[in-house]
């Protein structure tokens, strides 16, 4: 334990195109794509709700009013909206929504689906979390056992957690899981505007203070229908209920 109290607020990532989702995201947007029975959407907040946010942030864009219809009848987080007509990307997105969001606050991509181990993921992470040394702490999946995922992995993490990105020709063990918990200090000095958390990534990376975790439960790579199709038949064997 670091001794910080817990994240009060969180933000999910609600305004991506969905374009590697296409045809399912031709009519729906890929937070409201069903996984075992109910929107990936839900079942992020649903994770949220357990880990007592006070609020939560959603940025909107591609068929934003559907997702604020589907979220009509929810009464266990206090959720706001954060519009973007023109799309800010995933760290233009964040900074615009900073007003509504904590000293340090989770920050989860809404594709992302994962099962939880003895302690759920988002409590580790803030258990891990350590402002004095860290501006940002990545959940990181596994690539040999992501389901869904056959890429060279993203990141190779050392015994402390300190965090390299992989180099062109290398294969890495573990991959950004898409789950955060980041400090809005690393936002400081940055003007309103579209740009990637990437850049951010490698900022805090250069200085030493972007850590991550490895997650000990299942991760599953739904950004794709073939992605979709193998989380589905994964759950199915494993009987996770609908």
């Amino acid at each position: 334990m670091t001794g910080v109290l817990p994240p009060e607020s969180g933000m999910v990532l609600c305004a991506g195109l969905g374009t590697r989702m296409r045809p399912i995201t031709d009519h729906l947007p890929k937070p409201l794509v069903p996984v075992a029975g109910r929107a990936l959407l839900d079942h992020t907040l649903d994770r949220l709700a357990l880990a007592k946010l006070a609020r939560v942030v959603i940025n909107l864009h591609y068929k934003g009013e559907m997702i604020r219809r589907h979220l009509q009848g929810r009464s266990d987080l206090a959720i706001t909206f954060s519009e973007e007509p023109v799309l800010l990307d995933t760290g233009g997105g964040v900074l615009q929504a900073l007003p509504e969001l904590g000293e340090f606050f989770y920050v989860v991509n809404a594709d992302v689906f994962w099962l939880d181990g003895l302690i759920p993921a988002l409590t580790r992470l803030a258990r891990g979390f350590a402002p004095e040394r860290m501006d940002g702490l990545l959940l990181l999946a596994r690539t040999s056992s992501a389901v869904g995922y056959e890429g060279p992995g993203d990141l190779f993490i050392d015994p402390l957690g300190a965090l390299r990105r992989r180099g062109e020709r290398e294969i890495a063990p573990h991959l950004f899981a898409g789950i955060q918990l980041l400090h809005r200090r690393l936002f400081e000095g940055l003007a309103p505007g579209t740009f990637s958390l990437n850049r951010l990534y490698d900022r805090a990376l250069g200085e030493g203070r972007l850590e991550g975790i490895v997650h000990d439960g299942s991760w599953y790579h739904v950004g794709t229908p073939e992605g979709l199709a193998a989380t589905e038949a994964r759950l199915s064997f494993q009987g996770v209920e609908r």
